[in-house]
């Protein structure tokens, strides 16, 4: 028991201070962005939208999302991630709070995509922080540290926002999301101002940038990360609702089975991530097993009605993207060096935000149409096909280092 908490601490080893700090920031914006694993309960039950049009709703958040990817990408190579960052943080809470006002469906489309231009304008800006931060060797481990902060951030986020719809309602959610995103941006002028924080300059700088748009190889990456996002973003619109239908829990519970990913991942990533590094397997090969285990937590939920499948299925969705998220981000970031890092980071945050805009509407859309069961079999098929990709850019990777 010792040696196991002695190795949990090691993995923790040798981070830079300001990536402790970006990790801090990154727990206190994403513990208040409680209002998006309820969204579209809040929509069907609280605004009483059709699925359909939640559908919409969602896809409108992708192309916000999309849209904010590439702007926050274009504005980080002229402006700096700083400023990038600090606009992001402080006009998403203002964005949150007015969002609530919002109760017509085209009204509820157009506040849902401004706030994520604004807000993930953030996402590159602060992988490209995140780099500057880190020594190469600890840019895995950093990425899994902002991850941590992230889902612990979510552990709490879903439990505590279940707690406030049962006894408040909705309406605090969207307080609570704007409060939190102003206190990261007073808390990241503070702390990351660029006259207090100390950049590791470790690598040479590209005079002659590679565009990441004629990088063939990250291109394939990028689909199949986009494949890996719709599969994996069913967890944050239609599962909610499978639970609440299908298995008639309430939002508490709810709250509690996601709540229950987030914790996992502060408890297991970090030493988890450090023992791959460690490990014969390719970044590409991670990510591989990542996206079977993902597309897995799906299938198992097409084979009984038992209610404990949830939880085996929440369990293998978990240790999913425990492998996937900190792999791939590491593999674009060392992408980036070919090129201009904040459009490299930009593309592969936009390759998530397509899966928002896709995923979300398309798995509502099947619901409606053909049942839980049958969603969750193109699902599954989608993760496959990700799987194909994740497997050529294994073997083309593999070709073109043999080649040099």
């Amino acid at each position: 028991m010792k040696k196991i908490y002695f190795n949990y601490i090691d993995s923790f080893k040798g981070l830079s201070t300001e990536v402790w700090w970006l990790s801090l920031i990154t727990l206190i914006n994403r513990a208040g962005t409680m209002v998006i694993p309820f969204l579209s309960l809040y929509l069907t039950e609280s605004l009483h939208f059709s699925i359909s049009n939640v559908g919409w709703i969602m896809s409108a958040f992708g192309l916000g999302s999309v849209i904010g990817s590439w702007l926050g990408g274009k504005l980080t190579d002229k402006i700096g991630y700083y400023k990038v960052m600090l606009f992001s943080l402080f006009f998403t809470g203002i964005l949150f709070i007015g969002l609530q006002q919002l109760t017509s469906f085209v009204s509820f489309c157009i506040g849902i995509f401004l706030v994520m231009v604004v807000a993930d304008s953030f996402r590159p800006a602060m992988f490209v922080a995140l780099s500057a931060y880190s020594k190469p060797e600890n840019k895995t481990r950093s990425v899994t540290l902002i991850r941590l902060a992230i889902n612990l951030g979510f552990s709490a986020g879903p439990a505590i926002g279940g707690f406030i719809i049962t006894y408040l309602s909705y309406g605090g959610l969207f307080w609570v999301d704007g409060i939190t995103c102003m206190l990261a941006a007073l808390l990241l002028l503070n702390v990351l101002n660029p006259k207090k924080a100390k950049v590791i300059e470790t690598e040479e700088k590209v005079t002659n940038p590679t565009s990441a748009y004629s990088d063939k190889i990250f291109w394939i990456f990028l689909i199949a990360m986009s494949l890996f996002g719709v599969v994996f973003l069913q967890f944050f619109s239609t599962i909610p609702l499978f639970y609440k239908d299908v298995f008639t829990l309430n939002e508490l519970e709810i709250g509690v089975i996601l709540g229950m990913n987030g914790f996992l991942i502060f408890l297991l990533e970090m030493p988890l991530v450090k023992w791959l590094e460690n490990s014969k397997h390719s970044k590409s090969g991670l990510m591989l097993i990542g996206a079977t285990l993902t597309g897995l937590s799906f299938f198992i939920l097409t084979t009984t009605s038992w209610v404990g499948i949830l939880i085996i299925s929440m369990i293998f969705v978990t240790f999913g993207e425990m492998i996937a998220f900190p792999f791939s981000n590491a593999f674009a970031m060392d992408r980036s060096k070919k090129g201009n890092q904040g459009e490299y980071m930009a593309l592969y945050s936009i390759s998530f935000s397509v899966a928002h805009i896709f995923g979300h509407n398309g798995g509502m859309q099947l619901i409606e149409n053909f049942g839980y069961t049958n969603t969750w079999y193109v699902v599954s098929i989608l993760a496959l096909a990700c799987m194909s990709l994740l497997f050529i850019l294994k073997q083309r990777l593999k070709t073109s280092i043999e080649k040099a």
